[in-house]
């Protein structure tokens, strides 16, 4: 049986991989990303995903608005 921490670590190593190659891109572009995807996570929470990220993350959700490609 396969332990859910090590999935969870797979996942968020595949993640970082991913997050990597869209940074050799453009990193503003891959900080915009994650800004989004923080933010419509945290809408979808009802706003209590900010509660658990840093200060200057929490910061900056407010501040994102969707691009649209």
């Amino acid at each position: 049986m396969t332990d859910p921490k090590d999935a969870a670590t797979g996942d968020a190593a595949e993640l970082v991989d991913q997050l990597r190659e869209l940074a050799g891109a453009d990193p503003a572009d891959v900080r915009q990303v994650v800004s989004e995807v923080l933010a419509a996570l945290d809408r979808a929470a009802g706003g209590t995903l900010r509660e658990h990220l840093p200060e200057t993350i929490r910061a900056g959700l407010d501040t994102v608005t969707p691009t649209l490609t």
